[in-house]
């Protein structure tokens, strides 16, 4: 063997082990390490008292992750003002108990939800790689098997939050009042924002939308009408991030850069209008906590839940 040829195999080695380390951690370790984010957002009037909204979002529970049941439930020791569910909840057909197990402390503080598409249809298997390609963007053409989505619906409904699929409705969040505005998943083309889309209120104190997958012709017609914050989940953050250059996909068309975290939206910011406007809405996209049973895996990009801190401007 010569000298190059064993440099070649040793180098083929150890880039056979790193891969496999490295998908050993995104399957076993990562995918487990659940986190609060924080962010503080200027979206309330001048001198306005603050108020914290905890976001949480994407668990595709199935009902023997017990560990992340009780991490979610242990959220409740926040003590945020409002909550706020924005979607794909299930990833299976026996996990409605636990997911409003894992949501009962949360109910006990005032909240709202929309669905997304993992609240209807259960996950198939397929290729985990189909992940980063445009096919895995694009709706499913066919249901996969119904979740039953009215037992869920029902249970977040009994305990006391608001369902805004394709809704509006004013709540008090701590000590104001807030306009609340949502529709159902764009991903299988279920949101229906004419049928609830009007001028932001003026007597509130903030209009608040909520969406499941952060599509833009949605975050489009909220702020257009007026939303100054806008909750969405969906994106996963991307799922598999690499250091310093963020996700690799979206899951919808909402560009890399703005797939996990707190950024600022306006009508066009996606096209035609992209330079930024002084009144330009704050969105906040959720990584989530959860994968499909059938991609496991976190890379650079660790399940969460966020507490939002809406301040004065």
């Amino acid at each position: 063997m010569t000298s190059t040829t064993g440099t070649v195999m040793r180098t083929l080695a150890g880039l056979t082990a790193a891969g496999v380390a490295g998908v050993a951690y995104a399957g076993l370790i990562e995918r487990n390490l659940f986190t609060v984010r924080r962010f503080e957002v200027p979206v309330l009037p001048p001198g306005a008292a603050p108020v914290r909204v905890l976001q949480v979002s994407d668990l595709h529970l199935v009902p023997r992750q017990e560990r992340k049941i009780e991490w979610v439930r242990g959220l409740a020791s926040l003590a945020p003002d409002f909550v706020v569910n924005s979607g794909d909840n299930l990833a299976a057909h026996d996990a409605v108990p636990g997911l409003l197990r894992a949501m009962e402390p949360l109910m006990d503080f005032p909240g709202a939800f929309v669905l997304g598409s993992n609240d209807r249809f259960a996950p198939v298997k397929k290729n985990p790689a189909l992940y980063l390609t445009r096919s895995h963007a694009r709706p499913p053409r066919e249901p996969r098997g119904d979740l039953p989505v009215e037992d869920l619906v029902a249970g977040l409904r009994e305990g006391g939050w608001h369902d805004l699929d394709n809704a509006r409705t004013t709540v008090a969040i701590g000590p104001h009042r807030v306009e609340l505005v949502g529709v159902d998943d764009p991903h299988i083309e279920l949101d229906r924002y004419a049928v609830v889309s009007a001028p932001a209120a003026t007597d509130v104190a903030l209009t608040l939308g909520l969406v499941h997958a952060p599509y833009q012709r949605v975050l489009d017609a909220m702020t257009a009408d007026g939303a100054g914050l806008i909750l969405a989940g969906h994106t996963h953050g991307g799922q598999l991030a690499v250091p310093l250059y963020g996700a690799l996909v979206t899951n919808c068309d909402l560009d890399r850069g703005r797939a996990k975290g707190v950024s600022r939206w306006w009508p066009g910011a996606g096209g035609d209008a992209p330079t930024q406007p002084s009144d330009a809405a704050y969105l906040h996209v959720s990584a989530g906590l959860g994968t499909s049973p059938y991609a496991p895996v976190r890379f650079a990009c660790r399940p969460e839940a966020t507490l939002l801190t809406l301040v004065g401007r």
